[in-house]
């Protein structure tokens, strides 16, 4: 199994250069970096992955994962980079399928999209996201994207954007789109999402994977996708020998683990702690 990691990197925290080259050193096979562009200080929406909702201090200090992954692309030569998870809503789509082909271009193909549809309603209002047709937004521009990113000129009309035919280069290395997982829950949503546009899901903490497979699998199979391609990474896992066994018996290549929010010292010692699962 391929062993990644994610990290909130912030102003306060490890530099995306340092522990890039810390990871490959170590034989890590990924870094993902997560997206916050601001967090309102008035904010009605409930953090959903903690008790009570409280937000971490970091959430509001993140760097942007473009800039942070180009870094850290610039000094490896093998690690995987990717965003984990990319709020594509929140983005201009013919500036973020730029972005995303430039990093895969740069990296040799190393770039991976993480695409998430984000869960704080006042920071997406800011970007002017109406929040009930967010998934709907969302893949609107992942079409709009992939025109762009099409081997020729291809133009496209959709409901929220729209793009002439047009030269647009570089394109993804392995052609068509970078490698894509989305994020979130379960749901049939989600799940139609990724049989649509997607390589794979990234289960949040590698919940439901149980219950949740076997019906993205029948999504995906019914959508006419090659069953031996779906790939699932669970993401910002933290790790135990039995999960982990437990992802290898489900199937799974890869699994990202979740960097706990410390300084640079601190985050060496995980990775130390870390290390016994690369030799398991």
């Amino acid at each position: 199994m391929r062993i990644a990691v994610t990290a909130a990197l912030t102003d306060r925290t490890i530099t995306p250069l340092k522990l890039a080259r810390e990871l490959e050193e170590r034989g890590f096979d990924g870094l993902y970096l997560p997206e916050h562009t601001h967090i309102p200080l008035a904010r009605d929406t409930p953090f959903p992955y903690a008790p009570g909702g409280e937000l971490d201090d970091w959430y509001g200090r993140l760097l942007d994962p473009f800039v942070g992954l180009a870094q850290a692309a610039a000094v490896t030569t093998r690690l995987a980079l990717g965003t984990g998870v990319l709020l594509v809503a929140q983005h201009d789509p013919i500036v973020l399928a730029k972005q995303a082909a430039t990093l895969d271009h740069l990296s040799g193909g190393r770039f991976t999209l993480g695409v998430g549809f984000g869960w704080n309603r006042e920071e997406a209002a800011d970007h002017g996201v109406d929040w009930p047709n967010r998934r709907d937004l969302v893949l609107d521009r992942m079409r709009l994207m992939r025109a762009l990113w099409a081997a020729e000129p291809t133009a496209y009309q959709g409901e929220y954007g729209s793009v002439r035919a047009s030269h647009a280069h570089p394109k993804p290395v392995r052609g068509g789109s970078p490698r894509t997982l989305l994020g979130g829950g379960a749901g049939p949503k989600l799940f139609a999402h990724i049989a649509a546009y997607g390589d794979g899901w990234l289960p949040i903490g590698g919940a439901a994977l149980e219950t949740g497979l076997p019906v993205l699998r029948t999504v995906w199979a019914d959508a006419g996708r090659d069953p031996a391609a779906l790939e699932v990474v669970p993401y910002a896992v933290e790790p135990t020998p039995e999960k982990l066994a437990y992802y290898a018996d489900s199937g799974v290549e890869e699994a990202v683990l979740l960097l706990p929010d410390a300084d640079e010292s601190g985050a060496l010692r995980a990775l130390d702690e870390f290390g016994r699962y690369l030799e398991a």
